[in-house]
């Protein structure tokens, strides 16, 4: 797995939501700055592990999709 990389734009969104958590729930106020560094290193100790969930419910869902297409499959075969 490469480096998790977000846009500017994502970055932004992500960093302002640590602030607002930062803010709301310990009463601390994160800077930009600071705010960037602790998201990239979530990102960097922790991302796998989000990574890993997501790529299990996927494979969750495609074996779920096949069982049913296997399913069908069985429901048309012709009897010899």
């Amino acid at each position: 797995m490469s480096d998790i990389v977000f846009s500017r734009e994502e970055k932004g969104v992500l960093v302002a939501k640590l602030q607002r958590y930062f803010d709301d729930e310990l009463s601390v106020e994160l800077g930009q700055f600071d705010g960037e560094f602790l998201l990239d290193f979530i990102s960097k100790e922790m991302g796998a592990s989000f990574y890993n969930k997501g790529v299990n419910d996927a494979r969750a869902v495609v074996a779920s999709r096949l069982q049913v297409i296997d399913e069908e499959l069985y429901a048309i075969e012709k009897v010899l």
